[in-house]
């Protein structure tokens, strides 16, 4: 078998700094977790990049490393957080607000979580309106609140001397906007920041700040924010990786588990009710009907991509599909989703699944992010621009090329991802097919 050539990686030396727009449950629960890591308090339990094995070769030469030895990753004790919101608590009393992790956990790192104060917020209640925060920056335009982030990402890559950093939306899910002429050039982007046009959400104004200082950018909510022409042009010319959007936790990660299993078996679906209760920041933002669409449309996506309709009409060609979130505050972070599927099998015969899942919304999160800001730094060393759609894994409405429709089969996503990294370190991509046997 012919080697391949690896691809030309910078190596991972001195500091990632990782911005965090957001420093509610999920980001305090990321930052927290990663410093019990670091002390030896705790396990990343969930993060592909700290726990997973990746194949190379035939099955019979039985390599199989830990991803973070095969490919040049940052490790954790590189990592150093920067953050903004707009609500000035620090890093400690957020968490101890969210109710995520208990004392046990937090106390032992409490100097260091109070050392993270957030950076006063671009933030506007026009687009997430059940959230009242004083940490707020002012300033003239638009386009002049991006260039303080500009700012604000210039003066901590140097107080923390980074040597490259990324960004992570961990923030609140924004009002639902649809893409308007503002989004399709850059041109066009920039001239609405300056005239502060409406289509400008405060997400995509830390993408553009982002990008511009060439700094990889991931959205973990499901905003229009970098799913536009413009910063995807943007993103492109300056060789800047972006992914997206939306993180794949909870209800949408156990679609992405099952519905591929009933399309393998050729067994069809009638109908999946999905409700959820959550009583954390984000739960409250999402009471409000138009933040709730914003969420609506991602997740609704998802069956349609994997089951394929038009090719299995008669198994899943007319699928009622519906979603509700309901706020419901002493649940707190733990949220629950309970979901009813109506299958049918042989001769047309009907069954159930009923599947109710209790889970720890930012929990499952935290490890995404810490996953998404290590590849997002080795694909910036790769010298891979532009959405990253091998990161798919990662997310509910997965960015995609515009002439391609996006991959939602979470296996499928895993098999891109890994031979993404194979391909990156010159080995052979792996398809399954056992062709080792018969060469």
């Amino acid at each position: 078998m012919t080697a391949r050539k690896a691809r030309t990686i910078a190596p991972a030396e001195g500091r990632l700094g990782v911005l965090l727009p957001g420093l509610g449950a999920v980001a305090t629960t990321f930052v927290a977790g990663v410093e019990l890591v670091r002390r030896g308090l705790g396990k990343p339990i969930g993060s592909l990049t700290q726990l997973g094995h990746i194949r190379l070769g035939p099955r019979t030469e039985g390599r199989q490393p830990r991803i973070h030895e095969f490919v040049p990753l940052a490790t954790l004790d590189q990592l150093t957080f920067g953050a903004w919101d707009p609500i000035p608590d620090d890093a400690y009393e957020s968490a101890r607000q969210a109710g995520v992790l208990e004392a046990r956990d937090l106390e032992p790192i409490a100097d260091f979580l109070h050392a993270l104060q957030p950076m006063p917020a671009v933030f506007d209640p026009q687009y997430v309106s059940r959230i009242q925060g004083t940490n707020v920056r002012r300033a003239r335009t638009k386009r002049d609140l991006a260039e303080g982030l500009r700012d604000d990402i210039r003066r901590f890559r140097a107080e923390h001397d980074c040597h490259r950093m990324v960004m992570i939306w961990c923030a609140s899910t924004e009002a639902y906007l649809q893409p308007t002429p503002a989004h399709q050039t850059l041109a066009a982007f920039e001239k609405a920041m300056e005239e502060s046009d409406p289509a400008i959400a405060p997400s995509m104004l830390y993408a553009w700040a982002s990008i511009m200082e060439g700094v990889p950018f991931a959205n973990g909510a499901p905003n229009l924010t970098v799913d536009i022409p413009a910063l995807q042009q943007l993103a492109r010319d300056r060789a800047v990786p972006i992914a997206g959007k939306d993180f794949k936790t909870g209800q949408t990660l156990m679609k992405t588990i099952i519905a591929p299993g009933l399309k393998a078996r050729m067994l069809g679906l009638r109908g999946w009710f999905s409700t959820n209760i959550l009583g954390n920041r984000d739960g409250a933002v999402l009471d409000d009907p138009a933040n709730f669409r914003t969420k609506e449309e991602s997740k609704l996506g998802v069956l349609e991509y994997i089951l394929q309709p038009g090719l299995h009409r008669d198994l899943y060609g007319e699928v009622y599909h519906k979603v509700r979130i309901n706020y419901y505050p002493p649940r707190g972070d733990n949220k629950e989703g309970w979901d009813n599927l109506d299958i049918f099998g042989w001769l047309g015969y009907a069954m159930q699944i009923k599947v109710d899942f209790l889970c720890r919304d930012s929990i499952l999160a935290a490890p995404i992010v810490l996953d998404l800001a290590l590849f997002l730094d080795l694909a910036q060393r790769a010298h891979l621009g532009g959405v990253q759609e091998w990161l798919s894994f990662y997310f509910k409405s997965p960015m995609t090329a515009p002439e391609l429709y996006p991959e939602h089969d979470l296996f499928i996503q895993q098999m891109k991802l890994k031979n993404t990294l194979r391909h990156l370190m010159g080995e052979e991509q792996i398809t399954h097919l056992g062709l080792e046997y018969y060469e």
